[in-house]
């Protein structure tokens, strides 16, 4: 015990001189200046960015059918509307002020974290801990070994680990799902799609895709998603995969001509895409519109 405690005074004490130093040292010393708070130009042009990104997905999706007329002039006029706020309340708010100018030479900017004082009285005791457990362990293993302490002969083994009733497959694995539960997720999805909540819809589409990894509707709507986003790449392997589950399922025909000749600028792979739909869809008002927009893709070339 009395080793014990010499050599947690030798190590400790010259260990905690050093890591108090630095906090003895600091008195006087300017406290540091209070940020200011953060504009409030930056929440609402971040706000108007929003905005008029849902405004450019909402007329794609009203271009492709999703959305129809009415629901389009409501959606439109209320996120309109939100943009005309923003903007009102930017303009009420004038320019954004000045920075503020740099502190005269000799006034501290900012103190390090490691040099806060609760950071260095932590970091005495943690130096004061660690010096104790050297001196703790120098006096254990400068002991000569006690006859009495050494493990016994032939003692048993640990026994092995209880296996996990229900075997030890990922949880939630195998899990089905009822027909009329699936179709209740799917419309949730699409929901929230329509609604633009993206994040909402992909979350939705994947839970649907980990018990039902063939639903045609799921892959589809998914690669609608990303093509919205902007990843024509991975929108058309995402829809190609729904095309070879089902070769002649209307709505990944119609999203695959729409990225072919809106974002890959390939209009022949565009009106092969589309007549394929023409010939598998029933006459209605998507009929109609791919119609016109095949007309449109073959005067343009």
């Amino acid at each position: 015990m009395t080793g014990i405690l010499v050599a947690a005074l030798v190590l400790g004490v010259p260990a905690l001189a050093f890591a108090l130093w630095p906090l003895l040292g600091a008195r006087g010393r300017s406290q540091v200046l209070l940020r200011l708070p953060p504009d409030r130009r930056g929440e609402l042009a971040e706000r108007k960015a929003a905005t008029l990104r849902a405004l450019r997905e909402l007329s794609f999706e009203h271009d492709a059918g999703h959305i129809g007329d009415a629901d389009y002039a409501e959606l439109s006029a209320r996120y309109e509307g939100e943009a005309a706020a923003v903007l009102t309340e930017l303009d009420r708010l004038g320019p954004a002020a000045p920075a503020p100018s740099r502190p005269p030479t000799g006034v501290a900017e900012s103190r390090s974290a490691w040099r806060h004082p609760a950071a260095l009285a932590t970091g005495a005791i943690l130096l004061v801990l660690f010096g104790i457990a050297i001196g703790a362990g120098v006096v254990r293993y400068t002991e000569p070994d006690r006859p009495a302490a050494a493990p016994r002969v032939g003692a048993a083994p640990l026994a092995p680990p209880v296996p996990t009733p229900g075997g030890g497959g990922p949880p939630g694995a195998g899990r089905a799902v009822t027909p009329e539960v699936l179709q209740g997720m799917l419309r949730a999805a699409r929901a929230s799609l329509f609604e633009g909540r993206y994040g909402e819809a992909i979350a939705a589409y994947q839970a649907v895709l980990k018990r039902d990894p063939k639903n045609v509707d799921a892959l589809t709507h998914l690669g609608l998603i990303v093509a919205l986003g902007g990843h024509a790449d991975t929108a058309l392997e995402t829809l190609d995969r729904a095309l070879a589950i089902d070769p002649n399922y209307p709505p990944a025909l119609l999203y695959r001509g729409q990225v072919l000749y809106e974002s890959k600028q390939d209009t022949a792979g565009a009106i092969r895409a589309w007549e394929k739909f023409l010939a598998v869809a029933p006459p209605g008002e998507d009929r109609a519109r791919v119609e016109k927009l095949i007309a449109e893709a073959r005067a343009r070339r």
